[in-house]
């Protein structure tokens, strides 16, 4: 008998079936703070509870595939797992696995699994839509899981669902590959100086870093490619950089 021929009395339904889901981490820098996008429930349960962008897998997809379809139906954005910029001027977006949350009570309606992705976004690719979809300021208090939020106006809101701990899992996640990955670039435009890298890394990490060693650390690394222009505005111009991806 072939692998792929499934014996006369094999009986899937003798199995119980989870439901299985994706949400999406997208976290951005403003203003100097690391927010993240979350969407108004519509429904119950948590009806006006805010939420990550997320949504049950079809059938014909593959976990990669509803993850970015999550971020373009519901945030607008397009991608793909693993996907690079493609040139000066186009900045797609970066998209990961996370971690799979699978706790039987995180969800009251029934058992729900979820496949969790993060997406680091250059602000002005963020698009706000009334109360619908916001970004909110993120506070993950020292020797806890989950994270808080709070809106512009510092007002603090609860989470649905375990997305507070999605979303510390996300923070802790990108502080540690800072150190090993240059994830840090996909949250700037595709021209930055020094310094707007540097507050990425600080912000990030949420300590200050040393200026000229951090200088000579990026620089040395062969990560940075000079474009030869200076950065427009007030006070002394600084170069700017563009971030050298492996061919």
């Amino acid at each position: 008998m072939e692998e792929r021929h499934l014996p006369n009395n094999y009986d899937p339904n003798a199995f119980d079936r989870p439901s299985l889901t994706v949400d999406v981490v997208i976290l951005t820098l403003r203003e100097g703070q690391l927010e993240a996008l979350l969407v108004k429930r519509k429904e119950h349960p948590y009806l006006n509870y805010w939420s990550l962008p997320g949504g049950f897998v079809q059938a014909q997809e593959s976990l990669d595939e509803a993850a970015a379809r999550v971020l373009r139906q519901k945030a607008g954005l397009e991608s793909a797992v693993g996907m690079e910029r493609e040139g000066p001027h186009r900045h797609p977006i970066y998209l990961e696995q996370l971690y799979t949350f699978g706790d039987p009570g995180r969800d009251p309606r029934m058992r729900v699994i979820s496949v969790a992705y993060y997406a680091l976004v250059e602000a002005n690719h963020i698009r706000e839509v009334g109360e619908e979809i916001a970004l909110f300021k993120l506070r993950l208090p020292e020797g806890e899981s989950g994270v808080e939020i709070f809106d512009n106006r510092h007002k603090k809101y609860s989470l649905a669902f375990d997305h507070a701990e999605i979303l510390g899992v996300a923070l802790r996640r990108i502080r540690g590959k800072l150190e090993y990955t240059p994830i840090g670039f996909e949250l700037l435009p595709e021209e930055f100086t020094l310094r707007q890298l540097q507050a990425v890394h600080e912000t990030i990490l949420q300590k200050k870093l040393n200026k000229d060693s951090f200088r000579r650390r990026m620089l040395a690394s062969g990560m940075l490619e000079p474009t030869g222009k200076l950065e427009r505005g007030l006070g002394r111009p600084a170069e700017l950089y563009r971030f050298r991806r492996a061919t």
